[in-house]
């Protein structure tokens, strides 16, 4: 059992848009291959884990926005990422997580993984473990694939399931659009769409796009809306109809690029400046195909402590 130096730690983390997610064929284990180019983004979740009461186990309350849909019960992401931080670190299992989610669920923006690496840093500040970035991503590989990208942010490629990530250079800023659904897909549903219609095809292993890497490391937006791509989003459309609408809105009132993000329903946009995003979203919001509209700009820092207490 490790010393306890706080008894309550803050972290704030972001949501992430796939600038690329291209996705091989499907494995004998069930699953898929993918390489993914990742993007922190600001839209974000506050997470506090607090010392409890001995004995009162790991308890997750979720508050915020988008709270419909989101577990607070063993099932929750953040909840699993403290029994194995607990598990692995010799740590009493008696934590109160408090989730305050600004990151959409089921949304394809990784909001589970999110609290899960929020979760892993406030431990370690928590109990002062003084874990290394490695330790940490060995942690968040075993929770879920986006977790060991949320730790660090940024952008980065992510190969294997994703959870093999490389920082990638990237400058300047982007700004983004984001079309939100009032309910959210199923990670697993829009794989099993994916298999559906490409049955019957070959399906090459995937790479990174070298162009995308190219415009990040000159700061193109223009270059990057053109390139950016999801193998996952015909899958989304298929299951979404109405996803097809909104990417039309946005392609008419000249988004530089638009992708469903992940496995979607959010739409994310890319635009050229601050002005461009509030023109858009004001499109968005009046075209009366959009759940809600939010705006965030990108790359962001991963999760990080904001408050000690």
């Amino acid at each position: 059992m490790t010393g306890i130096d706080a008894r309550s730690v803050v972290v704030r983390v972001p949501a992430k848009v796939n600038l690329q997610l291209s996705v091989g064929p499907k494995e004998e284990d069930g699953f898929h291959g993918v390489v993914t180019i990742f993007q922190a983004i600001s839209l974000f979740d506050d997470v506090t884990v607090s010392v409890a009461q001995v004995g009162s186990g790991i308890n997750v309350s979720v508050a915020g926005d988008h709270v419909q849909g989101v577990p607070s019960d063993a099932t929750n992401l953040a909840a699993k990422a403290a029994l194995l931080m607990c598990d692995i670190y010799e740590i009493e299992p008696d934590l109160s997580i408090q989730i305050k989610k600004s990151i959409p669920v089921a949304g394809g923006m990784a909001g589970g993984s999110a609290d899960a690496a929020a979760t892993i840093v406030a431990i370690d500040a928590l109990f002062s473990l003084g874990l290394s970035r490695e330790e940490m991503h060995e942690v968040a590989g075993k929770i879920g694939s986006d977790v060991p990208f949320m730790l660090t942010g940024g952008t980065a490629v992510g190969i294997g399931r994703g959870d093999k990530v490389t920082s990638a250079l990237s400058r300047g800023n982007y700004y983004w659009v984001l079309a939100l659904s009032s309910s959210g897909l199923s990670t697993p549903a829009v794989y099993g769409e994916c298999d559906r219609l490409r049955a019957g095809m070959e399906v090459a292993q995937p790479r990174a796009n070298d162009q995308i890497l190219q415009s990040l490391l000159s700061a193109d937006a223009v270059s990057l809306g053109k390139e950016l791509t999801n193998d996952l989003q015909a899958a989304a459309c298929s299951l979404r109809p109405a996803l097809r609408l909104i990417l039309d809105v946005g392609s008419e009132y000249g988004a530089l690029g638009s992708i469903v993000s992940g496995s979607g329903p959010t739409v994310a946009f890319l635009v050229s400046d601050e002005e461009h995003a509030l023109d858009l979203a004001v499109a968005l919001t009046s075209s009366g195909v959009v759940g809600s509209v939010t705006r965030a700009s990108g790359p962001v820092h991963g999760a990080k402590v904001i408050e000690v207490s």
